[in-house]
């Protein structure tokens, strides 16, 4: 979460407009995604990960859920405000979805998000109260 807010805030301090915060953030984005999507298979198939017996713990039992219900839309959907990105990329590539589907949806989420806390973080700033604090 921090990551994808970060990029808007740090774009709108830094004086880009919003069009520029919007694609600045979901280049940031989709980047992690992509390297993360064709890296996950060459870091599986060249490096031997030992696996520990498998543990459900809360945070798990809470992705399956979201999984069960919504599938990878759902988990495209909470990668940039509750997952990172490249979290989000694993479970889904845990969960044997194409990768065409990881990033298309995955695009289509980061854009939206980017779109919505660009928007947001920049109508924000425009408030007399925050131009001051912020000067």
């Amino acid at each position: 979460m921090f990551k994808f807010i970060a990029g808007p805030v740090l774009g709108a301090a830094a004086g880009f407009s919003l069009l520029e915060i919007i694609l600045v953030t979901h280049a940031g984005m989709m980047t992690s995604v992509v390297g993360f999507t064709f890296l996950g298979e060459w870091f599986k198939s060249h490096w031997k990960l030992q696996v520990n017996k498998k543990r459900f713990t809360s945070r798990k039992r809470r992705i399956v859920r979201v999984w069960q219900k919504f599938g990878p839309v759902g988990i495209a959907t909470l990668t940039p405000i509750l997952l990172t990105p490249i979290g989000g990329t694993i479970i889904m590539s845990a969960f044997h979805v194409k990768k065409e589907k990881i990033i298309s949806y995955m695009f289509i989420s980061g854009l939206v998000w980017a779109i919505v806390l660009g928007a947001s973080i920049n109508y924000i700033l425009t408030i007399s109260f925050f131009q001051r604090l912020f000067g």
